[in-house]
Protein backbone atom coordinates (compact mmCIF):
# COMPACT_ATOMS: atom_id res chain seq x y z
CA UNK A 1 0.00 0.00 0.00
CA UNK A 2 1.02 3.65 -0.47
CA UNK A 3 -0.02 6.56 1.81
CA UNK A 4 -0.14 10.13 2.07
CA UNK A 5 -2.40 11.51 5.09
CA UNK A 6 -0.87 15.14 5.72
CA UNK A 7 2.27 16.67 7.02
CA UNK A 8 3.76 15.24 10.23
CA UNK A 9 2.36 11.67 10.20
CA UNK A 10 3.86 8.93 8.94
CA UNK A 11 1.01 7.25 6.76
CA UNK A 12 3.15 4.30 6.55
CA UNK A 13 3.52 3.32 9.98
CA UNK A 14 -0.52 3.41 9.96
CA UNK A 15 -0.62 1.10 7.41
CA UNK A 16 1.73 -1.32 9.09
CA UNK A 17 -0.23 -1.23 12.05
CA UNK A 18 -3.90 -1.17 10.68
CA UNK A 19 -3.60 -2.11 7.01
CA UNK A 20 -1.47 -4.55 6.20
CA UNK A 21 -2.27 -7.85 6.91
CA UNK A 22 -6.04 -7.09 6.66
CA UNK A 23 -8.71 -9.60 5.66
CA UNK A 24 -7.07 -13.27 5.04
CA UNK A 25 -3.23 -15.32 4.63
CA UNK A 26 -3.83 -16.83 0.76
CA UNK A 27 -1.12 -18.85 -0.49
CA UNK A 28 -1.96 -17.46 -4.13
CA UNK A 29 -0.66 -13.48 -2.86
CA UNK A 30 2.70 -13.84 -4.42
CA UNK A 31 3.71 -10.52 -2.78
CA UNK A 32 1.50 -8.37 -0.70
CA UNK A 33 1.44 -4.65 0.57
CA UNK A 34 4.48 -2.94 0.62
CA UNK A 35 5.87 -2.79 -2.74
CA UNK A 36 4.30 -1.06 -5.72
CA UNK A 37 2.11 -3.40 -6.51
CA UNK A 38 0.57 -6.95 -5.60
CA UNK A 39 1.67 -10.18 -7.43
CA UNK A 40 -0.95 -12.67 -7.44
CA UNK A 41 -1.22 -16.30 -8.73
CA UNK A 42 -4.42 -16.73 -10.54
CA UNK A 43 -5.46 -20.67 -10.53
CA UNK A 44 -5.47 -22.28 -13.85
CA UNK A 45 -8.60 -22.87 -16.11
CA UNK A 46 -10.83 -20.21 -14.11
CA UNK A 47 -11.84 -16.95 -15.49
CA UNK A 48 -11.14 -13.75 -13.15
CA UNK A 49 -14.35 -12.05 -12.16
CA UNK A 50 -13.57 -8.33 -11.14
CA UNK A 51 -15.51 -5.47 -9.90
CA UNK A 52 -15.17 -1.96 -8.06
CA UNK A 53 -17.01 0.07 -6.08
CA UNK A 54 -16.62 3.67 -3.82
CA UNK A 55 -18.63 4.53 -0.87
CA UNK A 56 -18.81 8.25 0.29
CA UNK A 57 -19.72 9.67 3.44
CA UNK A 58 -23.07 11.73 3.27
CA UNK A 59 -23.91 9.98 -0.08
CA UNK A 60 -24.23 6.15 0.39
CA UNK A 61 -23.71 6.10 4.50
CA UNK A 62 -24.45 8.83 7.06
CA UNK A 63 -20.66 10.79 8.59
CA UNK A 64 -21.70 9.28 11.73
CA UNK A 65 -21.45 5.73 10.67
CA UNK A 66 -19.47 3.63 13.12
CA UNK A 67 -15.69 2.93 11.49
CA UNK A 68 -16.59 -1.10 11.51
CA UNK A 69 -20.25 -0.90 9.44
CA UNK A 70 -18.21 1.49 7.04
CA UNK A 71 -15.69 -1.07 6.82
CA UNK A 72 -17.98 -4.05 6.62
CA UNK A 73 -20.12 -1.78 3.97
CA UNK A 74 -17.26 -0.81 2.02
CA UNK A 75 -16.46 -4.75 1.37
CA UNK A 76 -20.01 -6.26 1.32
CA UNK A 77 -21.25 -3.83 -1.75
CA UNK A 78 -18.39 -5.59 -3.98
CA UNK A 79 -18.85 -9.03 -2.38
CA UNK A 80 -22.27 -8.44 -3.54
CA UNK A 81 -21.37 -8.30 -6.65
CA UNK A 82 -19.50 -11.21 -7.10
CA UNK A 83 -22.05 -13.43 -5.43
CA UNK A 84 -24.23 -12.36 -8.65
CA UNK A 85 -21.52 -13.44 -11.01
CA UNK A 86 -21.59 -16.85 -8.85
CA UNK A 87 -18.03 -16.23 -8.70
CA UNK A 88 -15.83 -16.97 -5.34
CA UNK A 89 -13.94 -13.33 -4.10
CA UNK A 90 -10.21 -14.02 -3.44
CA UNK A 91 -8.10 -10.36 -3.48
CA UNK A 92 -9.28 -6.87 -2.76
CA UNK A 93 -7.60 -3.65 -3.36
CA UNK A 94 -8.29 -1.03 -1.30
CA UNK A 95 -8.12 2.78 -1.42
CA UNK A 96 -9.37 4.76 1.75
CA UNK A 97 -9.34 8.63 2.14
CA UNK A 98 -10.27 9.85 5.51
CA UNK A 99 -9.73 13.29 6.52
CA UNK A 100 -7.59 13.10 9.15
CA UNK A 101 -4.70 10.59 11.08
CA UNK A 102 -7.49 9.17 13.45
CA UNK A 103 -5.88 5.98 14.25
CA UNK A 104 -8.76 4.81 16.46
CA UNK A 105 -11.43 5.07 13.92
CA UNK A 106 -9.15 3.27 11.72
CA UNK A 107 -8.56 0.67 13.73
CA UNK A 108 -11.96 -0.03 14.11
CA UNK A 109 -12.30 0.44 10.46
CA UNK A 110 -10.05 -2.39 9.46
CA UNK A 111 -11.34 -4.57 12.13
CA UNK A 112 -15.19 -4.33 10.30
CA UNK A 113 -13.31 -4.97 6.83
CA UNK A 114 -10.99 -7.41 7.80
CA UNK A 115 -13.81 -9.54 9.63
CA UNK A 116 -16.08 -9.69 6.65
CA UNK A 117 -12.62 -10.52 4.31
CA UNK A 118 -11.32 -13.14 6.37
CA UNK A 119 -15.13 -14.77 6.53
CA UNK A 120 -14.69 -15.17 3.09
CA UNK A 121 -11.35 -15.92 2.58
CA UNK A 122 -10.29 -12.61 1.02
CA UNK A 123 -6.89 -11.03 1.03
CA UNK A 124 -6.55 -7.51 0.61
CA UNK A 125 -3.62 -7.45 -1.10
CA UNK A 126 -2.45 -3.64 -1.39
CA UNK A 127 -3.92 -0.27 -2.07
CA UNK A 128 -3.67 3.36 -1.04
CA UNK A 129 -4.28 5.66 2.30
CA UNK A 130 -4.50 9.06 1.92
CA UNK A 131 -6.08 12.44 3.62
CA UNK A 132 -8.83 13.91 2.29
CA UNK A 133 -13.06 13.79 2.24
CA UNK A 134 -13.64 10.21 3.73
CA UNK A 135 -14.31 7.76 0.58
CA UNK A 136 -13.29 3.89 0.74
CA UNK A 137 -13.14 2.45 -2.81
CA UNK A 138 -12.64 -1.35 -3.01
CA UNK A 139 -11.26 -3.22 -6.27
CA UNK A 140 -12.34 -7.07 -5.66
CA UNK A 141 -11.20 -10.17 -7.74
CA UNK A 142 -12.57 -13.58 -7.69
CA UNK A 143 -13.00 -16.40 -9.76
CA UNK A 144 -15.45 -17.30 -12.37
CA UNK A 145 -15.88 -20.87 -13.70
CA UNK A 146 -14.44 -20.78 -16.96
CA UNK A 147 -17.94 -21.56 -18.47
CA UNK A 148 -21.32 -20.97 -16.21
CA UNK A 149 -20.41 -17.49 -14.71
CA UNK A 150 -24.00 -16.07 -13.46
CA UNK A 151 -24.87 -13.48 -15.99
CA UNK A 152 -27.68 -10.48 -16.41
CA UNK A 153 -28.79 -11.48 -20.06
CA UNK A 154 -29.46 -15.03 -19.80
CA UNK A 155 -33.44 -14.71 -18.90
CA UNK A 156 -35.51 -16.58 -20.95
CA UNK A 157 -39.38 -16.10 -21.77
CA UNK A 158 -41.00 -18.66 -19.54
CA UNK A 159 -38.35 -18.52 -16.50
CA UNK A 160 -39.39 -17.66 -12.96
CA UNK A 161 -37.97 -14.75 -11.24
CA UNK A 162 -36.76 -15.54 -7.65
CA UNK A 163 -34.90 -13.00 -5.10
CA UNK A 164 -32.83 -14.21 -1.96
CA UNK A 165 -33.99 -13.09 1.82
CA UNK A 166 -36.36 -10.49 2.65
CA UNK A 167 -36.45 -6.75 1.69
CA UNK A 168 -36.55 -3.24 2.33
CA UNK A 169 -35.15 -3.27 5.88
CA UNK A 170 -31.39 -1.27 4.98
CA UNK A 171 -33.98 1.62 3.73
CA UNK A 172 -36.29 1.23 6.84
CA UNK A 173 -33.84 1.61 9.12
CA UNK A 174 -32.04 4.63 7.24
CA UNK A 175 -35.79 6.18 7.18
CA UNK A 176 -36.11 5.70 10.93
CA UNK A 177 -32.93 7.10 11.85
CA UNK A 178 -30.11 4.53 12.54
CA UNK A 179 -29.69 4.79 16.03
CA UNK A 180 -32.95 4.24 17.08
CA UNK A 181 -33.67 1.46 15.12
CA UNK A 182 -30.05 0.38 16.65
CA UNK A 183 -31.71 0.32 19.82
CA UNK A 184 -35.27 -0.30 18.80
CA UNK A 185 -34.60 -3.30 16.52
CA UNK A 186 -30.71 -4.04 15.91
CA UNK A 187 -31.96 -6.73 13.29
CA UNK A 188 -32.98 -4.11 10.90
CA UNK A 189 -30.25 -1.66 12.02
CA UNK A 190 -27.40 -4.30 11.08
CA UNK A 191 -29.92 -4.81 7.61
CA UNK A 192 -27.89 -1.40 6.38
CA UNK A 193 -24.77 -1.23 8.86
CA UNK A 194 -23.90 -4.60 8.24
CA UNK A 195 -25.75 -6.01 4.83
CA UNK A 196 -24.98 -10.16 4.08
CA UNK A 197 -23.90 -10.70 0.50
CA UNK A 198 -25.03 -13.86 -0.66
CA UNK A 199 -21.35 -15.26 -1.93
CA UNK A 200 -22.16 -18.70 -1.16
CA UNK A 201 -25.17 -18.70 -2.86
CA UNK A 202 -24.48 -17.47 -6.07
CA UNK A 203 -21.94 -20.41 -6.44
CA UNK A 204 -24.74 -22.59 -5.44
CA UNK A 205 -26.51 -21.30 -8.35
CA UNK A 206 -24.04 -21.59 -11.14
CA UNK A 207 -26.17 -24.41 -13.47
CA UNK A 208 -29.09 -23.83 -12.12
CA UNK A 209 -29.71 -20.10 -12.23
CA UNK A 210 -30.36 -18.23 -15.73
CA UNK A 211 -29.32 -15.08 -14.69
CA UNK A 212 -28.48 -13.01 -11.73
CA UNK A 213 -27.86 -9.68 -10.11
CA UNK A 214 -27.58 -8.32 -6.64
CA UNK A 215 -30.46 -5.72 -5.53
CA UNK A 216 -28.36 -2.92 -4.33
CA UNK A 217 -30.22 -0.01 -6.33
CA UNK A 218 -34.02 -1.60 -5.96
CA UNK A 219 -35.44 -4.43 -6.75
CA UNK A 220 -37.88 -2.97 -9.74
CA UNK A 221 -34.42 -1.25 -10.90
CA UNK A 222 -32.13 -4.12 -10.56
CA UNK A 223 -34.67 -6.84 -12.10
CA UNK A 224 -35.36 -4.33 -15.45
CA UNK A 225 -31.40 -4.41 -16.33
CA UNK A 226 -31.90 -8.05 -16.68
CA UNK A 227 -34.61 -8.05 -18.88
CA UNK A 228 -33.12 -5.12 -20.76
CA UNK A 229 -30.13 -7.43 -21.49
CA UNK A 230 -31.70 -10.57 -21.31
CA UNK A 231 -34.35 -8.89 -24.30
CA UNK A 232 -38.26 -10.41 -22.23
CA UNK A 233 -40.08 -8.78 -20.11
CA UNK A 234 -41.41 -9.92 -16.70
CA UNK A 235 -44.60 -9.79 -14.31
CA UNK A 236 -44.10 -9.63 -10.78
CA UNK A 237 -46.97 -9.89 -8.06
CA UNK A 238 -45.88 -7.72 -5.10
CA UNK A 239 -48.02 -9.98 -2.79
CA UNK A 240 -44.97 -12.24 -3.65
CA UNK A 241 -42.49 -10.16 -3.00
CA UNK A 242 -40.53 -10.92 0.61
CA UNK A 243 -41.35 -7.61 2.56
CA UNK A 244 -38.27 -7.58 5.53
CA UNK A 245 -40.67 -8.26 8.51
CA UNK A 246 -38.57 -4.87 10.90
CA UNK A 247 -39.75 -2.65 8.22
CA UNK A 248 -43.31 -4.06 7.69
CA UNK A 249 -43.21 -3.62 12.09
CA UNK A 250 -41.80 -0.54 11.66
CA UNK A 251 -43.54 1.59 8.50
CA UNK A 252 -46.75 1.21 7.22
CA UNK A 253 -46.86 -1.68 5.28
CA UNK A 254 -47.67 0.37 1.84
CA UNK A 255 -43.97 1.94 2.86
CA UNK A 256 -43.05 -1.35 3.48
CA UNK A 257 -43.76 -2.59 0.38
CA UNK A 258 -42.23 0.42 -1.80
CA UNK A 259 -38.82 0.30 0.05
CA UNK A 260 -38.64 -3.65 -0.69
CA UNK A 261 -40.20 -2.65 -4.51
CA UNK A 262 -37.15 0.45 -4.74
CA UNK A 263 -35.30 0.79 -1.81
CA UNK A 264 -32.24 -0.21 -2.56
CA UNK A 265 -29.39 -1.41 -0.60
CA UNK A 266 -30.85 -5.08 0.13
CA UNK A 267 -27.56 -6.55 -1.20
CA UNK A 268 -30.17 -9.71 -1.85
CA UNK A 269 -29.98 -11.69 -4.77
CA UNK A 270 -32.45 -11.68 -7.68
CA UNK A 271 -32.50 -14.21 -10.43
CA UNK A 272 -33.94 -16.07 -12.55
CA UNK A 273 -34.66 -19.59 -13.69
CA UNK A 274 -36.14 -22.17 -15.41
CA UNK A 275 -39.47 -23.83 -13.84
CA UNK A 276 -37.99 -27.72 -13.70
CA UNK A 277 -35.03 -26.28 -11.46
CA UNK A 278 -37.38 -24.88 -8.57
CA UNK A 279 -36.61 -27.64 -6.99
CA UNK A 280 -32.98 -27.02 -7.22
CA UNK A 281 -33.14 -23.65 -6.54
CA UNK A 282 -35.17 -24.38 -2.96
CA UNK A 283 -32.21 -27.22 -2.33
CA UNK A 284 -29.29 -24.76 -3.05
CA UNK A 285 -30.88 -21.86 -0.47
CA UNK A 286 -31.13 -24.84 2.24
CA UNK A 287 -27.73 -25.53 1.99
CA UNK A 288 -26.92 -21.99 2.24
CA UNK A 289 -29.74 -21.51 5.47
CA UNK A 290 -31.47 -19.02 3.43
CA UNK A 291 -35.24 -18.09 2.30
CA UNK A 292 -35.85 -17.82 -1.45
CA UNK A 293 -39.08 -16.57 -3.08
CA UNK A 294 -40.68 -16.81 -6.43
CA UNK A 295 -42.41 -13.59 -7.27
CA UNK A 296 -42.90 -13.98 -10.76
CA UNK A 297 -41.99 -15.17 -14.14
CA UNK A 298 -40.41 -13.91 -17.88
CA UNK A 299 -42.76 -12.84 -20.55
CA UNK A 300 -42.17 -12.24 -24.18
CA UNK A 301 -41.61 -8.25 -24.72
CA UNK A 302 -40.03 -6.00 -22.94
CA UNK A 303 -40.40 -4.06 -19.25
CA UNK A 304 -41.62 -4.96 -16.06
CA UNK A 305 -45.23 -5.32 -14.95
CA UNK A 306 -46.30 -5.28 -11.16
CA UNK A 307 -49.15 -5.98 -9.98
CA UNK A 308 -50.97 -5.80 -6.22
CA UNK A 309 -54.46 -7.46 -5.92
CA UNK A 310 -54.59 -8.28 -9.65
CA UNK A 311 -54.19 -4.48 -10.05
CA UNK A 312 -51.31 -2.41 -11.62
CA UNK A 313 -49.03 -1.10 -9.34
CA UNK A 314 -47.29 1.87 -10.08
CA UNK A 315 -44.20 3.13 -7.88
CA UNK A 316 -43.19 6.20 -6.97
CA UNK A 317 -39.67 5.57 -6.93
CA UNK A 318 -37.33 4.23 -9.64
CA UNK A 319 -34.86 2.86 -8.01
CA UNK A 320 -31.43 4.58 -6.94
CA UNK A 321 -29.11 6.22 -9.98
CA UNK A 322 -26.18 8.43 -8.99
CA UNK A 323 -26.98 10.98 -11.73
CA UNK A 324 -30.79 10.34 -12.25
CA UNK A 325 -33.94 10.89 -10.05
CA UNK A 326 -33.50 8.42 -8.12
CA UNK A 327 -36.41 7.55 -5.45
Amino acid sequence: MNGSVGAGVDEFELIRRHLAALGATRSDVVLGPGDDAALVQAPPGRQLAMTMDTVLAGRHFPHDLPADSVGHRALAVNLSDLAAMGAEPAWALMSLAMPSADETWLAEFAQGLGDLARRFDVAVAGGDLVQGPLAVSIQLTGFAPARGALRRDGARVGDEVWVSGALGGAMAALEGGLEETRVRDPGLHARFAAPQPRVNLGRELVGIASSAIDVSDGLAADLLHVLDASGVGAAVRSEDVPVDPGASGYLSSARALELALSGGDDYELCFTAPPDRADAVREAASSCDLQVSRIGYCVAGTGLSITAGGRSLVLKGKGWNHFGAGQ
